[in-house]
């Protein structure tokens, strides 16, 4: 947004797609503008302009965290993904503008102190639905994969033009169109991007395969990697990173060129799974010793994110102690799948677009059965104990143990 498009929206004063707050504000009351928002058509909230729209500004420290995390991370449900920017003006002084998206999964709503409240904007002022409103935002709600959500601010530009162009080449055998509004209207057909009112945005799941920085505008599109040297988190972790990354790698001419997040996160923690024997002369060759098979963490990091619930905040967390490796996805499995029907091969796919792009890429198995055919025959062929499935109202994880330890069941 420009300064001059600022002044403008300042100068018209507070409608139904935009409202005034100081920095000071409650996280409940801007949550509340923005669910209505959601709820509606859309709209702005600008962060340090008076009710007058006289201009104070903003001094609160690290804003724009407290506004994802805190505000859009805790209060509000399902995830809204808005678009957050700062503009300074002439004086020094700086606004905050937090740009909402009309909701595909409405009705959206404010948790706070035990209750969950829908609220609509009606004229300049957001109030609770009625029974109607509730009925007809009911109506209006699609049966959507969160995936296909459109991220407010992710245009093209945001997607890597080479991952893109390597996966409707070489995987879908198409040429991808030279004229950007055919392109955005192929990739939206893909569910890569969605259209909104204020044009073509890429959708959650375009900007977690193929963003060139997800975490920029996904925040939980990253993978936590952390090593502890014991078997709980008693000391201080020797590694303690998050991996910002495209989900697929990049191709060219059969080969890797660009490794994925999966790939990255795999060679960060190399040095802590894994032990090179041989000849002490490095010269000669030398063997590469994995704890746990290779293929089986690929496959448990990527049903990590295939099937994880992208209306929860935080990341995936693949967590390495001296035992064991724990592989944590936000969120409870999907429908009335349990973790018996996991381990007996039933599917139940929660984000329908990864898992397919993940299968033409050949990441994960084209049966989606990975647990029962590769991860659990895997571990049991490398000497090591059935792996662990725990799964909450808030997270799936699978455990995978080190052969040759016997860690408490």
């Amino acid at each position: 947004m420009l300064r001059t498009e600022l002044m403008d929206l300042i100068a018209a004063g507070e409608n139904s797609g935009v409202e005034f707050k100081r920095d000071d504000v409650r996280p409940e009351q801007l949550a509340k503008e923005c669910v209505a928002f959601a709820n509606f058509r859309g709209g702005r909230v600008l962060l340090g302009v008076e009710d007058d729209g006289a201009v104070s500004g903003i001094t609160r420290p690290d804003l724009e965290r407290w506004v994802m995390d805190t505000v859009f991370g805790r209060y509000i449900h399902p995830v809204i993904i808005p678009y957050y920017e700062e503009l300074v003006l002439d004086d020094g002084k700086r606004v905050a503008v937090i740009t909402v998206e009309q909701g595909i999964a409405k009705p959206y709503v404010l948790r706070a102190n035990d209750r969950e409240d829908i609220y609509v904007r009606v004229g300049t002022t957001s109030r609770l639905a009625t029974r109607e409103q509730q009925a007809r935002l009911f109506q209006e709600s699609r049966m959507v994969h969160t995936e296909v959500l459109p991220v407010s601010g992710a245009d093209l530009n945001v997607l890597d033009s080479r991952r893109v162009t390597d996966y409707v080449e070489r995987l879908l055998g198409d040429n991808p169109p030279a004229d950007r509004f055919a392109l955005e209207a192929r990739l939206s057909a893909l569910g890569f991007m969605a259209g909104t009112e204020r044009g073509v945005m890429a959708s959650l799941g375009g900007v977690v395969l193929f963003g060139k920085a997800p975490r920029r505008l996904v925040r939980q599109a990253g993978l936590r990697i952390m090593v502890f040297e014991g078997k709980d988190r008693s000391y201080e972790a020797k590694l303690d990173d998050i991996v910002d990354a495209p989900l697929v790698g990049l191709w060219e001419d059969g080969e890797q060129v660009e490794p994925g997040v999966i790939e990255a996160a795999l060679e960060r923690l190399l040095p802590f799974i894994s032990v090179e024997r041989g000849p002490a002369d490095q010269a000669l060759t030398r063997q590469r010793i994995w704890n746990y098979p290779p293929d089986v963490l690929r496959e448990a990091l990527l049903n990590a994110f295939a099937h994880r619930d992208w209306t929860r905040a935080g990341d995936v967390e693949a967590c390495a102690y001296v035992d064991r490796v724990e592989i944590t996805s936000p969120g409870a499995l999907p429908n009335t799948m349990t973790v018996e029907k996991m381990r007996a091969g039933q599917r139940s796919p929660r984000n329908p677009v990864l898992v397919d792009v993940l299968r033409d890429y050949g990441y994960v198995d084209a049966r989606g059965m990975g647990i029962r055919r590769k991860i659990i025959p895997e571990m049991l062929a490398a000497g090591a104990r059935e792996p662990g499935i725990d799964a909450s109202e808030d997270y799936v994880r699978i455990t995978l143990y080190k052969p040759g330890f016997e860690s408490a069941a």
